[in-house]
């Protein structure tokens, strides 16, 4: 494997969201990573064509059945041939399995263990369910997205489960790969999606603690959309574009672009007081062209000025077809590996697999006896598609 992680082995317990997230940005850095499904899920040959889910990309898929005591002990060979191990179930679930950190750690002194959970390893919550909107609602962070007047808008699942969790459960591992490097001892990583989403909220505490922010309120601030020239406005093809015309400067270019550089209504910025006055005669100006002719006017300018795409149209963009911000693999569109490397650039050269797709190939791989792995696709302790 290719790019700055290549030379690391990591298993990856298969599930959902935040933990297959962190195991293809491991995975897209070169980490060999392999994905352990259950030998349930495999229902036979696994088909031709990559199976659909992008966030499997990067892998090799195994399949053990870890209620079989022999898959148990599969999984063990494989913890001792590898520098960590990344799953996503509710605390001590591994441990019933018989998988836990102290019997991995017993195996291999210097595994990472990585465990990514929404409430974390402990505390009063740390059994029960729940999802993104959960976490970052108890976090602080849900309250303060959304309009004035209006309910809190989810952001989508970006802050919970991959900002707050599979991003920080993929940044504590290589944090204790460096550190296993120099003290060769392994660790737990307990990474939990509440403690992530609240490290993500680090300014605002900031902000709200010195008087910029007004922490008991949402859509009147600085950044909220509280504020005229940073918002996203509708225009008159009813597409969006964004405006971020924060410092001085930007909002002159702003203004200038707008017409509205001798209006002394706009010229006290700041004056949070006037701001949904202002925000609604922007809102007239930005409604009488199309985004296309915004994107005429704004682009290539120190307004701080984007259009609002979505994703069948991102793709498309000049700028992301310069940098190759996305790629195809297997004939599907998907964003390429971040961030980017002077020397040690990563490749994707393995499409998403299917559940068992490389049990045998692995098994052998990683070192174990192919008299061995006959056995056990025999016994039904592992499965091949």
């Amino acid at each position: 494997m290719t790019g700055p992680l290549g030379g690391f082995r990591v298993i990856e317990i298969a599930g959902i969201g935040p933990g297959p997230f962190a195991a293809m940005l491991l995975a897209d850095m070169g980490a060999e990573v392999i994905r352990v499904e259950r030998a349930a899920a495999v229902r036979g040959p696994a088909p031709d064509e990559p199976h659909p889910d992008i966030l499997r990309r990067g892998r090799r898929n195994v399949a053990i059945d870890l209620k079989h005591p022999d898959g148990v002990a599969t999984l063990l060979d494989l913890v001792e041939r590898a520098d960590a191990l990344i799953e996503g179930f509710r605390p001590g679930v591994m441990e019933r399995l018989g998988v836990g950190p102290d019997v991995c750690l017993a195996r291999n002194p210097k595994l990472v263990f990585g465990r990514m959970t929404g409430w974390g390893q402990d505390g009063p919550y740390a059994s029960a369910a729940g999802h993104d909107i959960n976490y970052i609602a108890l976090a602080g962070a849900l309250a303060h997205f959304g309009r004035v007047d209006a309910p809190p808008t989810p952001p989508m699942n970006m802050v919970g489960d991959f900002g707050g969790g599979g991003m920080f459960l993929a940044f504590g591992v290589v944090c204790a790969l460096l550190e296993a490097a120099g003290s060769g001892a392994g660790q737990v990583v307990d990474a939990a999606m509440i403690d992530g989403s609240a490290t993500l909220m680090t300014m605002f505490w900031s902000m709200t603690q010195s008087g910029l922010h007004d922490g008991s309120r949402r859509g009147v601030n600085l950044l909220d959309t509280g504020a005229h020239f940073y918002d996203v406005y509708e225009c008159a093809d009813g597409e969006y574009v964004s405006i971020g015309s924060i410092e001085p400067q930007f909002y002159a270019e702003l203004l200038r672009l707008t017409g509205l550089s001798d209006d002394p209504d706009f010229a006290a910025q700041m004056d949070s007081s006037r701001w949904p006055e202002l925000k609604q005669r922007l809102a007239a100006v930005f409604a009488s062209k199309t985004r296309s002719d915004w994107c005429e006017i704004m682009e290539h300018t120190d307004v701080c000025f984007a259009p609002v795409l979505r994703m069948d149209e991102a793709g498309e963009h000049p700028h992301h077809r310069a940098r190759h911000t996305f790629t195809e693999v297997a004939g599907r569109t998907q964003p390429s590996p971040a961030p980017r490397f002077s020397r040690s650039s990563p490749a994707l050269d393995l499409p998403p697999a299917h559940d068992g797709q490389h049990t045998s190939e692995v098994l052998r791989s990683w070192g174990l006896d192919a008299g061995r792995v006959d056995e056990l696709l025999a016994s039904g302790a592992v499965k091949q598609a």
